[in-house]
């Protein structure tokens, strides 16, 4: 099994269409440190929760000089429709080819209920100011993540 990249490696480069018919290219972030977090699908019970904790952490990580993004395969449509009904306060990305998911190794074999099928492994990747992974979640569990992501963020970027 492939692996995710690793703490110490280059991020790997994304541009994709976004909410509010943005888009949001990684290289455009240098300089400043960038939360990247894979997730599901939109409007999802795990997926709502884990987008409204970093909505509710969003003033942390903007005093911090972080930019949170989400990235699922849900259309830009879908993510408009996500972000206004739960009033999330963060940054959706989609990718609906699963191209960077790939690139990122999150798209993987699933197994729910007996039935196997591709999708995406919620995981979550802290990005400095010069583009380079300073750490990974892997198979992140939601409750308290945003907490743990701000937590190391202080710790590993100062």
């Amino acid at each position: 099994m492939t692996t995710l990249p690793e703490p110490g490696t280059t991020a790997p480069e994304f541009d994709l269409p976004a909410d509010g018919d943005a888009r949001i290219k990684l290289s455009d972030l240098r300089g400043t440190p960038v939360v990247v977090y894979f997730y599901p699908k939109d409007d999802t019970s795990g997926c709502t929760k884990q987008a409204i904790a970093f909505t509710e952490d969003a003033a942390k990580y903007k005093a911090a000089g972080i930019t949170v993004i989400g990235i699922s395969k849900d259309s830009p449509a879908s993510h408009d429709k996500f972000i206004a009904k739960h009033e999330l306060g963060i940054r959706l990305a989609s990718d609906e080819t699963t191209e960077v998911c790939q690139v990122y190794r999150v798209w993987v074999e699933k197994n729910m209920y007996g039935r196997k099928f591709m999708g995406i492994q919620r995981a979550t990747f802290l990005i400095d100011s010069d583009g380079v992974v300073r750490h990974v979640w892997p198979k992140v569990k939601v409750a308290g993540h945003s907490e743990d992501v701000l937590k190391t963020a202080a710790e590993t970027l100062g």
